[in-house]
């Protein structure tokens, strides 16, 4: 047998989840709807990828934006993307969703002659089929003759290649034609038409999945017990019965007289907040198991964690658990019964499922309000230009490579965020300059400024901290501070803290270390620290050990400027090089400030400073990188 590239391929649908926001209301009254990856195969194979299997999708999407936001967000999650098929016929499925009461979610499927569902047998490569250990097939892609065939090629090769062949039920009668557009909801409508569909295909299964529901529509009975023994009767295949809130039970060999006497696992009681996807993430953690050769009782609790993570948080997908997350709540449990409010699980959440990583950044700092002005004098309205030409100097030291950046604002620099590229690091300040305490520039209301701004775009908050502050000044910044931390964290945004303790108090070694250790002692997490250059031996080391210890996922530090000059910012990057948790710096004034002042005399043309700034951000760059 062919050694196994892959652990998982999952085949069928995919498609764009809108989730209604305002929870509690029909779908009649959703005012703003938030974005996620859909559909069962598609939920799988993220779920897996979450948990460190190899996973990949055999689907189709539109060959527009929709259909591009799928790729790129399963290439994000690290599911393999070979099998998925760009259709230019056909438009990417939509699904509208909305919470409208503890277990009840109105949905509305937009899947007319969908991509998704145009899958067929050209689209079934029996070489990838082989380079899986599994597949998992679903019950919606036997609905229409063409996709049936398509999966019944899959099962054919993964038999002849000696895989295993999962299926999951995932009966929707409405993706069958059997319930109205209104009833999107609708988890069963007895059919023997589509029982006769998926019979037949039980006796080649290795592991079948399905809720009561749609184990009766598999089994062809109206009695559970009866209905199990049907599927018995035709496949030796392992049976996990999924219970909803009571868990799971799974049967291996004769079904009992007692459907209580299979194997079971852990359960988790928690509040339930939206029941949507819940089956995909359990299925993801029963896969886990199974594929990795634990027991069915650990596949179960498995499951049944990644089920409970799921209905307590509001989105399908993207609200799945990591390997490390799910690992942390089976050793401690949570002290909430709504997971979505336990701090530490959500922290670990974010931090493990970031959209990109920045192992390196080399950022050229001109979110500067308070300076430009200054030197700008009378001529304010010339700043927007400026700051373009930041960009393009930026732009071309960069050349393209991976792991550069900008720090950009929106009170002057609207127009240089436009011409930024999107693959550059951008981060925006949030703070009114020169204020401590600190306060908010242009609006306490943090987190419907910070809505509007780019998923990529991360929030700056520069912070005047000492740790010898009077208590009271303490207060005062930390609230704004833990504002803004909590606003990133409910929009889903990066926070960078910025911590300048030269300018409110005498500094050391230690300074730094100490100023870290309250904040994350009051509970900040940031993905960014930007601090001031160490010069005493030991201080960086501290730093680390500070970061490492509170928030080893912490992205890292990135080094800020002060407008020394060049050789001194030179033996800065060489004190930090040594560092652990240091990944590049974030430099402003050094770059522009000559270049600023010249242009804004009339002594220096657009070419020409942006001639002066490249060349010192370049000087920088390979200052750090040599």
């Amino acid at each position: 047998m062919a050694e196994t590239v892959l652990d998982v391929i999952t085949i069928g649908r995919s498609s764009v989840d809108l989730y209604g926001q305002q929870i509690g209301s029909r779908l009649e009254d959703i005012g703003s709807f938030t974005k996620a990856v859909g559909g069962c195969p598609a939920n799988i194979s993220i779920g897996t990828a979450r948990l460190g299997l190899k996973s990949a999708l055999i689907t189709r999407v539109g060959a527009e934006q929709m259909g591009g936001f799928i790729k790129e967000q399963l290439k994000r999650e690290g599911v393999a993307t070979t099998g998925v098929i760009t259709d230019d016929k056909r438009l990417t499925a939509l699904v509208l969703l909305a919470v409208e009461a503890e277990g009840v979610s109105p949905m509305i499927f937009y899947r007319t002659d969908c991509a998704d569902m145009a899958l067929d047998e050209a689209d079934i490569d029996e070489a990838f089929i082989a380079s899986a250990g599994a597949i998992v097939v679903t019950g919606t892609h036997f609905s229409t003759e063409n996709a049936e065939k398509a999966q019944l090629k899959a099962i054919r090769a993964a038999k002849a290649a000696g895989r295993k062949v999962v299926f999951d039920i995932d009966y929707r009668p409405n993706l069958w034609g059997l319930a109205g557009h209104a009833a999107g909801f609708e988890r069963y409508v007895k059919s023997d038409y589509v029982t006769g569909k998926i019979k037949p295909v039980l006796a080649d299964c290795d592991l079948i999945v399905g809720t009561e529901e749609e184990v009766l529509v598999a089994g062809g009975e109206s009695d559970l017990l009866a209905a199990l023994r049907a599927i018995r009767a035709v496949s030796a295949a392992t049976v996990v019965l999924k219970r909803g809130a009571k868990g799971c039970i799974v049967y291996d060999g004769a079904i009992p007289d007692d459907l209580e006497a299979g194997i079971v696992g852990q359960g988790f009681p928690i509040e339930i907040y939206n029941v949507l996807g819940a089956g995909d993430a359990f299925m993801s953690g029963f896969l886990r198991g199974w594929l990795k050769g634990e027991d069915h009782a650990t596949s179960a609790t498995w499951a049944n964690a990644c089920g409970a993570f799921a209905v307590s948080r509001l989105l399908c997908a993207p609200e799945y658990p990591s390997w490390m997350e799910l690992s942390h709540f089976l050793e401690h449990g949570s002290p909430e019964r709504a997971l979505r409010k336990d701090e530490a699980l959500n922290h670990l959440h974010w931090a493990t499922t970031r959209r990109k990583q920045w192992p390196k950044l080399l950022a050229l700092a001109i979110d500067h309000r308070k300076q430009l002005e200054d030197i700008a004098g009378e001529a304010t309205d010339r700043i927007p230009a400026f700051k373009r030409l930041a960009v393009q100097a930026a732009v071309a030291v960069s050349a393209g490579r991976p792991g550069f950046g900008m720090l950009l604002d929106d009170k002057w620099g609207r127009e240089a965020l436009f011409d930024a590229p999107k693959d550059f690091w951008i981060a925006r300040p949030l703070e009114l300059p020169g204020s401590r305490p600190l306060e908010f520039e242009f609006s306490a209301d943090v987190g419907s400024r910070i809505a509007e701004w780019p998923v990529d775009h991360v929030l700056k908050v520069l912070c005047f901290w000492h740790p010898d502050d009077l208590p009271s000044m303490k207060g005062v910044q930390l609230a704004k501070l833990r504002a803004a931390y909590d606003a990133a964290r409910k929009v889903g945004r990066d926070i960078l803290i910025e911590v300048i303790a030269s300018k409110a108090g005498p500094v050391d070694g230690e300074t730094a270390a100490r100023a870290l250790g309250e904040l994350y002692d009051a509970g900040l997490k940031p993905d960014w620290w930007k601090l001031e250059p160490q010069t005493e031996t030991g201080a960086w080391e501290a730093i680390d050990q500070v970061i490492e210890t509170r928030d080893p996922l912490c992205r890292g530090v990135v080094l800020l400027g002060l407008e020394a000059p060049q050789d001194e910012l030179a033996r800065a990057f060489a004190a930090a090089k040594g560092s652990r948790t240091v990944r590049g710096f974030a430099v402003g004034r050094t770059i522009f400030a000559e270049a600023a002042k010249a242009w804004f005399a009339g002594a220096m043309t657009d070419e020409e400073a942006v001639e002066d700034m490249a060349a010192r951000f370049r000087a920088l760059v390979e200052i750090w990188e040599g």
